[in-house]
């Protein structure tokens, strides 16, 4: 048997059923997590945006036009749940590390501490873009969204989003060999 189509379960919990939004949760929080890690650079403040979105979904679900689009309204929200929240709490600043020789240390992928070492480089230089070329950026190269999917859910046009991951994309290649080269 195939799980209900989104609109089926839109319907479900305008009708009442409570466990038919639990459902529809539980097949995007994956994806929305990651995304929502990404922009904020932690799970604590990405726990409080989602749990911010999913109330803000629930409480709306009535305004979602096209229920067999559910995954794309939410998205709407979390995007604009990790704005609100990311605008509010203000750039948080950030601790590197004070050792010169801690500095000159290039992580070994293959090694475990090396690997994470370089996931936190990455996400410190994420953190560093602007919130625009972040979004775009974790959007189409993180969730492998297509420009016209990542414009419906940001409201920005096509060519502006190009323009604003390719800029991510030149930010983040600046900001990483920075990174190995000092």
């Amino acid at each position: 048997m195939s799980p209900p189509p989104d609109a089926a379960l839109v319907a479900d919990v305008l009708a009442g059923d409570v466990e038919a939004f639990a459902v529809l949760l539980r097949r995007y929080r994956d994806a929305y997590t990651r995304f929502a890690v990404r922009m904020l650079g932690g799970a604590d403040e990405a726990d409080d945006a989602l749990q911010s979105a999913f109330v803000r979904a629930f409480r709306n679900l009535g305004r979602c036009t096209e229920p067999e689009r559910f995954g794309a309204w939410l998205y709407r929200i979390v995007v604009n749940e990790c704005r609100t929240y990311a605008s509010r709490r203000g750039r948080r600043e950030r601790w590197y590390a004070g050792d010169p020789a801690a500095l000159d240390q290039v992580a070994d992928p293959r090694d475990p501490a090396g690997e994470e070492m370089l996931r936190q480089e990455l996400q410190d230089a994420l953190d560093r873009l602007t919130p625009d070329h972040r979004e775009a950026f974790i959007l189409k190269h993180v969730e492998f969204l297509t420009y016209e999917e990542i414009a419906d859910i940001t409201g920005a046009r096509v060519s502006a989003l190009k323009m604003r991951v390719a800029r991510a994309r030149q930010q983040l290649r600046a900001l990483l060999e920075e990174a190995y080269h000092e």
